[in-house]
């Protein structure tokens, strides 16, 4: 991990830049998946299936016997900490449904606004080094306590099937419709639909940089997404009362998800950063993706800062994906923050808790996009239609702000709607 002592505002741009290769070549082969699977559907998700994946499949959904036999063979202990996780993630969504907003704006005016859950919706989960099952759980609890009645899944195939607890929490969720097929050409199916695959309105889901692609492109006219998504990242600000190796673990579970993955410390001393270090190096030796681990290090660093405003501004530049605040006062130094997906707070609030059972969602914006993007949350899966029902005598009210703007702009056909009401009367 690079070194940084004390840089000045004008390099923090460069040194929040991520190490993203230019992705030309992704937009072209993207492109040429996007156009396989328009022309030609199923055909061209099981050809994919065999050329990428390496998989001959005869069919893309799943039956309902396999589902029930991927389910018999999931641990029972890791049934009842998914139970566990799906009474904390469940409760925190519920606490989120909006409210129906109904007003008399003036005498005779009434607005109202109701959320409404969006119809279709399809989620996709990677498959690939570490198949991710907790966001079958971060997508589809919102999904079923939004109200969305029509959720689909897709999932990579593989030599051995889908991962059994990939199958079995999508069906705690409600889930029982679960296809075979991965990367931009399930993104691209969930999209347009395909004979097996039903048209979505909305796609959500993280994925490698074949996904991400697909999703921004095929946002821009077929379907709308959650967000955009990167490799996984993680900050840590620290002060001397934060545990070194605390500090170093969670840098560590970051650092796992990929080699692509980024892990940044913002601290007060090098004397700390270098206790961290030697954590870093020591708890690594025994991890199973340590050749992972040290790939994605290469791409992260740590930042020495004499004060705490310049570690909250370095923080906000940056923008992470999960920021853990482990420093005396986390809440006073959290309310200076303004671009992070989720925060952590405290030396006992470890990234992994929310990845995985402390009930808020780790679908989050990555590469800077947590300026302007939340995570996702209840409202990703409605959306707020109005209504407005206005009397004869509220029309009668209104009529001169009406007519007076709609004439200012040119429109007489609208001052029209209003003058042949009023004049009726």
């Amino acid at each position: 991990m690079r070194l940084y002592i004390n840089p000045s505002q004008d390099k923090w741009d460069t040194i929040s830049r991520r190490s993203l290769p230019d992705d030309s070549d992704i937009s072209e082969r993207v492109g040429s998946i996007i156009s396989q699977v328009r022309e030609d559907g199923d055909n061209a998700l099981i050809r994919l299936a065999r050329e990428i994946d390496g998989v001959e499949l005869s069919r893309l959904e799943l039956t309902e016997a396999e589902i029930e036999e991927a389910c018999s063979k999931v641990d029972g202990t890791l049934v009842q900490a998914i139970s566990s996780a799906v009474g904390n993630i469940k409760a925190f969504h519920e606490a989120q449904l909006p409210k129906t907003v109904e007003i008399e704006t003036a005498p005779g005016v009434k607005c109202i606004q109701r959320p409404v859950p969006i119809s279709r919706v399809g989620l996709y989960i990677p498959g690939g080094r570490a198949p991710l099952f907790s966001t079958v759980l971060m997508l589809g609890i919102p999904a079923m306590v939004a109200g969305c009645k029509d959720v689909i899944l897709c999932t990579p195939p593989s030599k051995d099937g889908i991962k059994p607890e990939i199958i079995y929490a999508a069906t705690v969720c409600g889930i029982r419709r679960i296809f075979a097929a991965g990367g931009a050409q399930a993104v691209a199916a969930m999209a347009v639909g395909t004979r097996s695959i039903p048209r979505r309105d909305k796609i959500f889901g993280p994925g490698n940089r074949y996904v991400t692609k697909a999703k921004q492109l095929l946002s821009v006219s077929d379907v709308a997404i959650d967000m955009p998504a990167g490799p996984s990242e993680v900050m840590v600000m620290a002060d001397s009362t934060a545990n070194p190796a605390f500090v170093a673990s969670d840098l560590l579970s970051q650092a796992e998800h990929g080699p692509d993955s980024q892990a940044i410390l913002l601290c007060k001393s090098e004397s700390f950063a270098a206790s961290v270090r030697e954590e870093i190096d020591r708890q690594k030796q025994v991890l199973p993706r340590r050749e992972i681990v040290e790939r994605s290090l290469e791409n992260s660093c740590m930042i020495v800062f004499d004060d705490d405003s310049s570690m909250i501004g370095f923080a906000n530049c940056y923008a992470p994906e999960h920021l853990i605040i482990a420093m005396k006062d986390p809440y006073a130094i959290a309310e200076n923050v303004t671009s992070a997906g989720s925060v952590f707070l405290g030396n006992y609030s470890p990234e992994s808790a929310g990845d995985y059972a402390s009930g808020t969602n780790h679908t989050l914006p990555t590469s800077g996009w947590a300026r302007s993007f939340s995570g996702v949350n209840i409202d990703n899966f409605m959306r707020k239609m109005t209504l407005q029902e206005i009397t004869r005598e509220g029309l009668e009210s209104l009529s001169g702000t009406i007519t007076a703007m709609a004439e200012a702009e040119g429109l007489q056909a609208h001052a029209n709607a209003v003058y042949i009401r009023v004049k009726n009367n």
